[in-house]
């Protein structure tokens, strides 16, 4: 009787996790060669894919988690997936290279994503993207709620120039990674100050770094360097943008399950490492 029970009991749960993947499945569309023309009016976050690919089959969970989130919560942004062996000539119009590769796609522009493949980040990054690319902050209260909100963003305050296009252009680029948004002098905190206008700062760290053109050369390469916070956890991604940067990078190799004393005394040396000397690396290396 008792494994008769057992037994049942496994197929039924069996059975329930089978209907929870469903579920969270039917918010991911599958996509065939008439996604080309029929998209255009949509915002798509894509996973281009390849059956054998073991790097997919372990994403497909985490995927149908992403389009079941955003299906729930009214998101603009419609969650897809296209085998791209089968549908090779499209998946290759868009630049697909490799399985799996994740691209949201907006009007004309393909985006892709190069960051941890776990829901927040991957819903994180389409909801960034998706939204404007530079977006007005109209108030103190609405720049603070920013400050709380991101480790790191950056920020121009000015009117028209030709400051302000290329900061769009980078922008519309780099959106990939961090967010960027503009504003009036006004909405400042009284500790901020700049020595000219236009501007663009870089608000990290509990601190702010201004722009310069002439120690800190093209805004491009400036904004690429400046989108790390002077501290953080580096996974593989990371770590390769990184090196990308041209900056000198220190890693401290910490295991935060060791909660010994001389380990959390180095980690907290690390760590005022990078705050005491910020100032004096963030434009030197």
């Amino acid at each position: 009787m008792g494994a008769a029970r057992e037994e049942r009991w496994s197929l039924l749960w069996a059975t329930v996790a089978a209907f929870i993947l469903a579920v969270d499945a039917s918010f991911v569309e599958d996509l065939d060669d008439s996604f080309k023309e029929n998209r255009k009016d949509d915002i798509w976050l894509v996973d281009f894919y390849a059956p054998w690919c073991g790097h997919c089959k372990k994403l497909e969970p985490v995927w149908n988690e992403v389009g079941k989130e955003m299906g729930s919560t009214g998101s603009p942004v419609k969650v897809g997936k296209m085998d791209a062996t089968s549908y090779s000539s499209i998946a290759s119009e868009f630049g697909v290279r490799g399985y799996p590769t994740i691209k949201l796609l907006k009007g004309d522009l393909a985006y892709n994503y190069r960051g941890p493949r776990t829901k927040e980040d991957i819903i994180e990054f389409a909801n960034r993207v998706a939204g404007p690319i530079i977006r007005p902050l109209p108030s103190q209260q609405m720049f603070e709620h920013v400050q709380k909100r991101h480790h790191v963003f950056f920020l121009y305050v000015g009117g028209e120039s030709p400051l302000k296009e290329k900061y769009i252009e980078v922008a519309s680029e780099l959106i990939v990674y961090t967010y960027f948004f503009s504003a009036l002098e006004e909405v400042f905190p009284e500790n901020v100050t700049l020595p000219e206008m236009p501007a663009v700062l870089v608000f990290k760290d509990g601190t702010y770094f201004v722009y310069d053109e002439y120690e800190d050369g093209d805004l491009s390469s400036w904004i690429n360097r400046e989108r790390f916070q002077g501290y953080l956890h580096v996974d593989g991604f990371t770590l390769y943008e990184l090196g990308d940067t041209g900056k000198l990078v220190v890693i401290a190799i910490i295991d935060d399950r060791n909660v010994s004393v001389e380990h959390t005394r180095l980690k907290s040396v690390v760590q005022d490492v990078a705050r005491n000397y910020r100032d004096h690396f963030h434009r030197s290396g």
